[in-house]
Formats: structure tokens, C-alpha cells, sequence
């Protein structure tokens, strides 16, 4: 077969459904290349995959006996200005296809000595912004070991949505400090679920930074991330970096109270816009004020980010 792939959101970022089809075909001895409606001819079948919903949709002609579409991008959609998930629209890979070893060849600056993965699915928390819990339940179970998906790469990335919510969490933990590679949580642990059993073995990973999350305004994590600050071995504010998302269902000050809050902490928050081409533009000054490091560190307060910045 000759084998066509198109990375709807383009080439920022490792698509990695893209990567495994393409492992499992040539594993088949198919023929397998990036598509171009110029230069690849006729083809016997063309997968399309994009991860974000934001992304408009290929539009060049396919010459292809097949074509066939998948990831979030085509099953999410906005209305009134909320994404909506369509579980109809949704196609799992096959077992065959989801748990081969991926081509990471396809990526080769993107994934050069890194890999890429998914140790757990699912997540029990639910949260309306999410559609992790519609797509793969609310329960975080244990799909792969490391073995699945590394082969001695340097760094380890890892995309599970609650990792600590697993069961498994020690035996999946333990796996990664054996690596002795670098691993990123790239979706943010869940500081509610960090007890200190778990923060020593969190200790005991590599990592150049920890990814967290306060995302619900609803919650006071204050303690929680206080635990997290007292018992994580890494101090700087730079090792400790928290997801705080906006512009959902949280007024302004209640921004405000979770970013001064990870301040005094010692955290650094990374604010997440909903919605963003919408949004209002406090927000995205509020991102900028956070999110530029050196600002950050210069510049405690918002009010004087923001004076200054009408002041121009």
C-alpha cells in the first residue's frame, strides 16, 4: 500500500497517533510518506489527524482510494463559545496500532533523543473545560509501560491527564526514576493528589521543571500547594510551574487571589486563556504579565504591569 499522513495542526509539535500509524504500516511493509497533493500521486489511503479544534481543516485536493480523519480537533466544536465534545465522531486507533512502538523518524527535530507517550488514561475529576472524562473515563487506569514507547531516549515526555490518580502511580513512578531520564508531565500533575509518599518519589525523577495545574476557582489549593512547596526538593520558583486557566468560569479576582497565591508560595503560574481569539483583553495582558519571565520577576503587581503598559 502507499500510505499518505497529514498533520492537520501542522509540524509544532509531535503528533503522535500520526507517528504510530505510520509504525504499524511499515511494519506491513507499506509504503509510507508526509502527504503533498503535488508530489505524492495517487494514493491508496491518506490518514488526516489534528489535535486542536481551532485548526481549520485541509482543504487541498486528496487523490486517495481512502481518506480517513481523526484526533480531538474533529470531534470537539465551539458553541457559545464553550467546546462541545461529540463521542460519535470519535475513532480509537486499533490495539494493533495503539500500542506499537512509534515512528518517531517522522519528527526527527521534534523528537531527537525524546520520547513521547501516554503510561495512563483517563481522569476522575470531570472538569467542564475538559473532555478528557467523556473521551477516556473517570477513572485513570495504567494502558502502557515505559518499555512501550522508550528505548533509552534522554528525555521522556509524558501527555496523561492525572497520572497520580492511577492506581499504578508507584509502579508507573518507579519506572520513570529507573530511566534516569529527563521526564516532562507535560498536562500537569494534580496537586490535590500529591501526598508525601508520592512527592519523594517525584523527588526522585529527573526533571527540569514541574508542571502543575489550579484550574478551578471553586477549590482552594492553598495547602495543598503548600505541601507541594514544603516536601518538593526543588526550590526555585523556575522548577515549579502551575497551569492556571482563565477567561472560563472565574471572575478576576479570583484570578488574581490563585496567581498571588503561587507567588507567595513560590510557584510561578503560566496562565492558560480559554477561548482566547475571544477574549477579553485584560486577559491577555494578564498572560502576558505572568508568562514574560522577566516581567514576572520585575514586576509584582498587575495594577503596576498595567499602568505602565496604558501609559505607552
Amino acid at each position: 500500500m502507499k500510505v499518505g499522513l497529514i498533520d492537520v495542526d501542522g509540524h509544532n509539535y509531535p503528533n503522535l497517533p500520526l507517528m504510530k500509524i505510520s509504525a504499524w504500516h511499515k511494519s506491513q511493509g507499506d509504503h509510507v510518506e508526509w502527504y503533498s497533493p503535488l508530489l505524492s500521486g495517487h494514493m491508496d489511503r491518506v490518514y488526516l489527524s489534528k489535535v486542536f479544534s481551532f485548526t481549520p481543516d485541509y482543504t487541498d485536493p486528496i487523490d486517495a482510494d481512502e481518506v480517513i480523519r481523526g484526533g480531538s480537533g474533529y470531534c470537539i466544536e465551539l458553541e457559545g463559545g464553550k467546546e462541545v465534545y461529540r463521542a460519535e465522531r470519535d475513532t480509537a486507533l486499533p490495539p494493533e496500532i495503539e500500542h506499537i512502538y512509534p515512528d518517531y523518524g517522522l519528527y526527527p527535530e521534534k523528537t531527537k533523543n525524546t520520547a513521547y507517550g501516554f503510561l495512563t488514561r483517563g481522569c476522575p475529576r470531570g472538569c467542564a473545560f475538559c473532555h478528557v472524562a467523556a473521551k477516556e473515563g473517570r477513572c485513570s487506569v495504567k494502558v502502557a509501560d515505559l518499555a512501550e514507547f522508550w528505548m533509552g531516549q534522554e528525555k521522556i515526555v509524558l501527555c496523561d491527564p492525572n497520572i497520580l490518580a492511577c492506581r499504578a502511580w508507584e509502579d508507573l513512578l518507579g519506572q520513570l526514576i529507573s530511566s534516569r531520564a529527563l521526564v516532562d508531565f507535560n498536562q500537569g500533575l494534580d496537586v490535590r493528589l500529591a501526598t508525601p509518599e508520592k512527592i519523594a518519589m517525584l523527588n526522585r525523577i529527573r526533571m527540569k521543571y514541574v508542571h502543575l495545574a489550579w484550574d478551578r476557582p471553586e477549590e482552594d489549593l492553598e495547602s495543598d500547594f503548600e505541601r507541594f512547596s514544603r516536601l518538593y526538593s526543588r526550590k526555585h520558583p523556575a522548577n515549579k510551574v502551575v497551569y492556571v486557566l482563565v477567561n472560563f468560569s472565574s471572575t478576576l479576582d479570583q484570578d488574581f487571589y490563585r496567581i498571588y497565591t503561587l507567588r507567595r508560595l513560590g510557584f510561578d503560574p503560566f496562565i492558560m486563556i480559554y477561548d482566547k481569539e475571544h477574549a477579553a483583553p485584560i486577559y491577555k495582558k494578564m498572560q502576558r504579565w505572568v508568562n514574560c519571565r522577566p516581567i514576572w520577576r520585575n514586576c509584582p503587581r498587575f495594577e503596576d504591569y498595567n499602568a505602565n503598559v496604558n501609559n505607552k
